[in-house]
């Protein structure tokens, strides 16, 4: 199926190609099942793994933490988990590169996703034990790698190349069924954790791994057409206007890191803020922390169609804010999230617990920060980059998430060493200093990308 084929045949759901309904659906359950995990790792590291008499059960943890700390320094108990999220999380968002170097090159985004949906299942199961610990994380690493930017760099195929309103929107629809995943897996796996143990968490986050495969290949006749460069010897080469195109690309999400930063560090120290800084009592018992992690994805689910409903408006009108526009919106939204925790803990130096209000607001602005910027970035760079090289750029702009996951890590031991609510005033500051990057630089960026696009393609679009 050609990037336009969906709409000449009728096979559409709502105005967008059918596939994306199966690609959303198979991102959710895979999401439900990262964010699940991702929710309970830092508190169960903290908690209870890395605790004396636990720690000495994980398989390679003696030399695992010798080469944290021989690049880190020594760490506290604290500043370990948080050093050993940012990694994780980091890595997460590395290896997609190479997922997508596989795809483009020798096997194809279908059958390099499947590859990873099992890589992630065997992980997350592999996260009920002690002794794999290890072993699950670096699993869910290489499988995320062989699924994240391929899963995306499709939903960019099912799309004219020129449709840029549309495509932006059919990202946001996508988006949304990442975080229709993204909120149900800490609300169920965190439920669990705390219930029945850690360990029914994790494995509930397998039997996601597993339902977002059965979605796949359900909805695999419904996927643009996924043939190996290597196997069209016609493909021409790159050109340096190809190159250049890349590098403006990269200059906008690399601008996006100063939101990212901080949108990642909510889900780390965050979860340590909410869990020992505030009062997470209510009439119903104590609110388990992880379910913070999943207010910020049903924040984005419930502001995807005001977003989309108010760009369509404004593109009938004529004032839709371009990309670079939609991104630092996103950012001013992000920066009055991290204002919300900085307020709380000012509060928590006060009266010793902040009140419950404080994360509430704070993680429910960061959900509209993220349908803001996130889904946009991927229609920009599946729009923008060339068709040689499309999956790897998309992979590519997962790399600002590896960058955010190693600094948040590393920033995560100043959360010891200085007052709480400055330590989210610094990361409010971030924010509003990409905001105004991208209001500055934004506009310079888009003309002279819009200007490659004006010459002759290397290769057909």
């Amino acid at each position: 199926m050609s990037d336009a084929a969906a709409d000449r045949r009728g096979d559409t759901w709502f105005g967008h190609p059918k596939g994306l309904l199966f690609l959303s659906f198979t991102e959710a359950w895979e999401r439900f099942s990262f964010y699940g995990m991702r929710g309970l790792l830092v508190l169960y590291m903290v908690q209870e793994l890395l605790l004396p008499g636990r720690i000495e059960k994980i398989a390679g943890m003696a030399g695992y933490r010798a080469a944290v700390e021989s690049v880190f320094g020594p760490l506290s108990t604290t500043a370990f988990a948080s050093q050993t999220f940012g990694l994780y999380a980091g890595f997460v968002y590395f290896t997609p590169l190479f997922g997508g170097i596989v795809a483009d090159r020798w096997l194809g985004a279908r059958k390099t996703v499947l590859i990873g949906i099992a890589l992630m299942t065997a992980g997350h199961l592999a996260m009920s034990f002690d002794a794999s610990f290890l072993l699950a994380l670096l699993l869910l690493v290489l499988g995320s790698g062989c699924l994240k930017g391929n899963v995306a760099a499709q939903v960019g195929h099912l799309y004219p190349r020129d449709d840029e309103s549309r495509r932006t929107r059919g990202f946001t629809v996508f988006s949304t069924g990442i975080n229709v995943g993204a909120m149900l897996g800490p609300l169920l796996c965190g439920l669990l954790a705390q219930v029945y143990g850690w360990h029914f968490g994790f494995g509930l986050a397998a039997v996601m791994m597993l339902l977002a495969g059965a979605v796949y290949i359900a909805g695999w006749r419904h996927f643009a057409d996924d043939k190996p460069l290597r196997r069209n010897a016609t493909t021409p080469a790159m050109q340096s206007a190809d190159w250049r195109m890349l590098g403006l690309v990269f200059v906008v999400v690399a601008l996006n890191l100063f939101w990212i930063l901080p949108y990642d560090q909510s889900a780390n120290i965050g979860m340590l803020w909410v869990a020992g800084s505030v009062d997470l009592a209510t009439p119903l018992g104590n609110v388990p922390p992880a379910w913070f992690n999943a207010e910020d994805p049903l924040a984005s689910v419930l502001i995807a169609p005001v977003l989309v409903a108010l760009w369509s408006w404004q593109a009938r009108r004529g004032t839709e804010p371009h990309d670079t526009g939609k991104m630092a919106q996103g950012s001013v939204v992000m920066a009055l999230s991290m204002l919300a925790l900085a307020a709380g803990a000012w509060q928590t130096g006060v009266s010793g617990k902040a009140a419950i209000v404080w994360p509430a607001i704070a993680y429910f602005l960061s959900g509209v920060a993220f349908m803001f910027s996130w889904p946009t970035i991927l229609a920009l760079v599946s729009r923008r980059a060339p068709p040689g090289v499309n999956a790897m750029a998309v992979a590519a702009a997962y790399l600002a998430l590896f960058v955010s996951g190693i600094v948040v890590g590393w920033l995560g031991r100043f959360y010891e060493q200085m007052p709480h609510w400055q330590f989210w005033l610094l990361h409010a500051a971030m924010c509003l200093a990409g905001a105004v990057l991208l209001t500055i630089l934004g506009p310079m960026l888009r003309r002279r990308m819009d200007a490659l696009d004006a010459q002759p393609s290397s290769a057909p679009g």
